[in-house]
């Protein structure tokens, strides 16, 4: 384990799991409330009608928070909160994006890396013959089900598996043709994984892609080690969502993404999440240095396989 991991101990092991409501599996509903704000404005950039729902079947806070009734939970500060729901707005947008430019490519295959509260599989409209994976703990994917109460627009096909397992071949297990195009999403999903996880990650979606195939990723800079480990410690001792996530994450990076795959017959573009925002029409203006500085180290990366 490395260094960076090892000051997690207490929080994250090789083997940990989760259902929706601990560990990594709640950040999926942090996401989703704030999907469900944007949602509350008169022009949001994304639109997740089941955000709101998965919100509201946990409850307690969840629900509360979209109901004006949490005025202290971090989603609601003025700063660090209304710049994180347009960082998810803004990447919901992206991704949404992605997805209706390979379905207009005739890409039938769909692999949702790390589901969680992805709803995609229900509110965009897919091609017929398109089929979606999804792979997540069995949990996570549980409690999807059986909140969404609603019927996929294409078939979906769950692959319960820990990525730091044998994925690729779950995958193959479920249907997954390697020798047709695909398309594949990492969203919200790499900075819970260390370097040698991403590695294996990133090698499994090269090996399973055929030409032809499509890729996005969300991913973040690694902060300076010393910085990071601050923020962890430090974390121990509040308990809210927004500290919680300190002793969640992993500071590594195996390589940028466009770099990684641009050595093996893809090409990628890369955009900063700041530059998307501006093309989107959205302030980034921060007085939050932590807000600040997570809104910089975002880039979002499309890329094909020749």
């Amino acid at each position: 384990m490395s260094e960076s991991a090892r000051t997690l101990a207490d929080v994250r092991s090789d083997n940990d799991t989760w259902d929706i409501t601990t560990s990594v599996g709640s950040t999926a509903l942090f996401v989703a409330a704030a999907r469900a704000l944007e949602a509350q404005k008169p022009d949001p950039l994304a639109l997740d009608p089941f955000a709101e729902v998965f919100c509201r079947a946990v409850g307690g806070p969840w629900a509360a928070v979209l109901d004006g009734q949490a005025p202290d939970h971090p989603l609601k500060s003025p700063e660090f909160g209304q710049h994180f729901v347009t960082f998810q707005a803004a990447r919901t947008r992206y991704f949404d994006a992605y997805f209706q430019r390979v379905a207009q490519a005739g890409v039938r295959q769909i692999v949702l890396l790390a589901a969680g509260l992805d709803s995609r599989a229900y509110r965009l409209d897919w091609a017929s013959g398109t089929t979606i994976y999804e792979l997540d703990q069995p949990q996570v994917l549980d409690f999807k089900r059986e909140a969404v109460g609603a019927t996929a627009t294409a078939e979906r096909r769950e692959v319960a598996i820990d990525l730091r397992e044998d994925w690729p071949q779950a995958l193959r297990d479920s249907g997954f043709q390697p020798d047709q195009p695909s398309a594949w999403i990492a969203e919200g999903l790499l900075i819970y994984l260390p370097a040698s996880a991403q590695e294996q990650l990133f090698t499994g979606i090269d090996a399973l892609a055929s030409s032809g195939s499509y890729l996005a990723v969300e991913e973040g800079r690694p902060m300076d080690r010393e910085v990071f480990q601050a923020k962890v410690y430090q974390a121990k001792d509040i308990d809210d969502e927004r500290s919680q996530w300190w002793q969640l994450v992993y500071n590594e990076q195996v390589a940028p993404a466009a770099q990684w795959f641009g050595e093996r017959r893809w090409t990628a573009q890369d955009t900063t999440l700041l530059d998307y925002l501006k093309t989107v029409g959205r302030s980034v203006d921060s007085a939050d240095t932590e807000a600040a500085n997570m809104l910089a180290s975002i880039t979002l990366v499309s890329a094909t396989k020749s």
